[in-house]
């Protein structure tokens, strides 16, 4: 029995024709498996199945509705089920239990359209009854969507002053409307691949009964052969929330995106109107930036003055260093002297020398001293400017982001818009 149910599903899964002659193998009391070969061959060749359907499904009614479906589903005819079977087999979803492989199972072959519009319509009804996005972090669902955000935005009108785009005054509306602009994206990805999918040759209604040897996903297969006794331990279950998010992700099947995009579609449009309001926020209309390591106050008619001169204050109590008088020289000098006096007395020309020498010694260490004063003026005076200039340019970047502002709010509720319009439509529509 276990060889010729493994025979019939690759058969199936390969082809999706008429099943192989069964070789006659007796019933097992108690045991589901025999009579449901007996009926699923018996729909596949076109008889009344019945009699072996009682059998099966008085001794174990969702093991057998269950193997049914996903034996019907990967021949490609799963349109042949009953409708009642599709309930049975997928039983209760929670939030607090985890998804078993023959819900999940159901649920991929449901999303690629193996039962029909039907399919599709019960997993996203089982789904709606979870209330899903009353229980989610939206923060969570919109990294699974666009994960990898980065932390600053840099707006054309900064990108001469990047350390302003990290004021949270003018981070908060930027980083919001990039945001929102790449949930639009996503959203506008995964809904134009499902409708992709559903224009091309391999549709997504499974219209043409595609079998399961040309699907991406191998777990209805896999939970199949695991209730024929063929298949090997079976792997860990996941929660709903952790298969819905990664149905979400970049590179996610599209089938699955789709049905993930309509359970989080409420998130995404609260998300959305939060993102679109922090996207028209008003800039200010004045602000305090660091400048060369300086807290400047800039108002809309320039610098504020105060903040400018505290700032110049602090670069010459920097950039000045404290030097005591000149003892050394000043030593040098009277020595020297004293040395050409002593040389005139005595009509020594040693002495003379050696005063000679202590005098220009002298005016070396006066003139390196006052080299090192005038490049500590320099470097002020450069400080000073660079600052001034700074301060002007950071205003008129301030007007820039302003005018910036009005073009980038009515961006964001372009993308609001069109993004809720996305997520209104839903896999329903296709």
């Amino acid at each position: 029995m276990h060889r010729y149910a493994e025979a019939l599903l690759a058969h199936l899964a390969a082809k999706g024709t008429e099943p192989p002659t069964a070789p006659g193998f007796p019933d097992v009391p108690g045991n589901w498996l025999p009579p449901a070969i007996e009926a699923l061959v018996a729909i596949l060749s076109g008889d009344d199945p019945l009699e072996p359907l009682s059998r099966a499904a008085g001794r174990d009614q969702q093991q057998t509705a269950l193997f049914l479906c996903l034996a019907l589903a990967v021949s490609g005819q799963g349109s042949r089920i009953h409708a009642s079977w599709l309930g049975t087999a997928f039983g209760e979803l929670s939030l607090e239990r985890p998804v078993t492989h023959g819900q999940r199972s159901l649920w991929l072959a449901a999303a690629r359209g193996a039962f029909g519009p039907a399919g599709k319509i019960f997993v996203l009804r089982k789904l709606d009854a979870l209330s899903v996005p009353e229980h989610a972090d939206p923060q969570q669902w919109v990294q699974a969507l666009v994960p990898g955000e980065p932390s600053v935005v840099v707006p054309p009108s900064l990108v001469d002053f990047p350390d302003m785009a990290e004021i949270p005054e003018l981070a908060k509306p930027a980083v919001a409307a990039a945001r929102l602009t790449r949930l639009r994206g996503r959203c506008a990805e995964i809904t134009s691949a499902r409708q992709a999918q559903h224009d091309s040759s391999a549709p997504l209604d499974n219209s043409s009964g595609s079998p399961a040897a040309a699907w991406a996903e191998d777990e209805p297969l896999a939970v199949l052969r695991t209730m024929i006794g063929q298949g090997g331990p079976a792997g860990p279950m996941a929660s709903l929330n952790s298969y819905l998010l990664d149905d979400l992700r970049p590179g996610a099947d599209p089938h699955l995106a789709a049905i993930a995009l309509h359970v989080a579609a409420p998130i995404l449009r609260g998300v959305a109107e939060e993102l679109q309001a922090d996207s028209a926020l008003a800039p200010p209309t004045t602000l305090t930036v660091p400048l060369l390591g300086h807290r400047i106050h800039l108002r809309p008619e320039g610098p504020d003055e105060s903040s400018l001169a505290e700032a110049e204050q602090a670069i010459v109590t920097d950039g000045v260093v404290p030097r005591a008088r000149p003892w050394a020289a000043m030593l040098l000098i009277v020595a020297g002297v004293g040395c050409l006096v002593g040389a005139l007395l005595t009509s020594s020309a040693i002495v003379g020398a050696a005063g000679v020498a202590m005098i220009g010694l002298a005016g070396w260490q006066l003139w390196q001293r006052r080299k090192l004063v005038e490049a500590d003026a320099r470097y002020v005076a450069a400080q000073v400017n660079e600052l001034k200039e700074l301060a002007e340019g950071a205003v008129w970047a301030m007007h820039a982001y302003a005018r910036e502002s009005d073009a980038r709010a009515a961006q964001a509720a372009e993308d609001a818009a069109e993004l809720t319009r996305l997520v209104r439509r839903g896999p329903r529509a296709s």
